[in-house]
């Protein structure tokens, strides 16, 4: 689903050329669960914007589920990234003065799709996270915990082949991430594929592949076993 081989991003000022990722080789086969960790400035946001087609990169190759993102116009990528991808940030990103209804049917309304058919999509997908019956209240009304099951939801309601989460449980109290992660699980266990970005190694030991990132860089000494692959040993 997600092949990168080489891959290369640079960033140039007149007097310096930084590398934020070097020759990095990554696979991703649909119905992973895959963690990835790594020191800040190592390159694991990088990724994530290239990976969600945000960013360009510089050279090597990116197929996404078999298409090759650098032969694509910007229109052809943000409607490869509208219609595959969907994203799950750390700080939620709801808009204060909208409902959990309305929150979730923003991005959708920039996918051309009927009334009726936001409307499904947004019951179904709150009530998959377990918030059916608050869709009607201001984020300001929720827990952390709650508010990033909204955003879940948000990222589910497009139908996406895989989610991209950035930090999903970074700004959660540990019951609240536990709940959280514990969702992702469910979801990725139904069929979606998931890439979580995370500096908590006990979370990146509950998924079932991780990688660590170092000096943009994939460090397979350093990769953690996670606790379902360690079972089977």
């Amino acid at each position: 689903m997600l092949k990168m081989n080489n891959l290369c991003k640079s960033f140039r000022t007149e007097l310096v050329e930084t590398h934020a990722l070097r020759n990095f080789t990554f696979s991703v086969d649909e119905g992973d669960f895959v963690s990835v960790t790594g020191p800040s400035g190592s390159g694991k946001t990088t990724f994530l914007n290239i990976a969600g087609l945000l960013e360009n990169h510089t050279s090597g190759s990116y197929l996404l589920d078999g298409i090759d993102v650098k032969t694509l116009s910007d229109k052809q990528r943000s409607q490869l990234r509208n219609e595959k991808i969907g994203f799950i940030f750390q700080s939620f990103n709801l808009i204060p003065d909208l409902n959990l209804f309305d929150n979730v049917d923003v991005p959708l309304r920039y996918r051309g799709l009927s009334r009726a058919e936001r409307h499904q999509r947004i019951e179904e997908s709150l009530a998959r996270v377990g918030l059916a019956n608050r869709m009607k209240h201001l984020p300001s009304q929720l827990s952390g915990g709650q508010q990033q099951r909204v955003a879940i939801a948000r990222a589910l309601a497009g139908k996406p082949r895989f989610l991209l989460a950035d930090e999903p449980t970074g700004n959660l109290d540990s019951q609240m991430a536990k709940s959280v992660m514990g969702l992702l699980q469910e979801i990725n266990q139904q069929g979606t594929t998931i890439v979580m970005v995370t500096h908590d190694p006990e979370l990146a030991m509950q998924t079932s592949r991780n990688v660590f990132v170092r000096d943009g860089q994939i460090s397979e000494a350093e990769t953690i076993m996670p606790l379902a692959a360690a079972s089977n040993q």
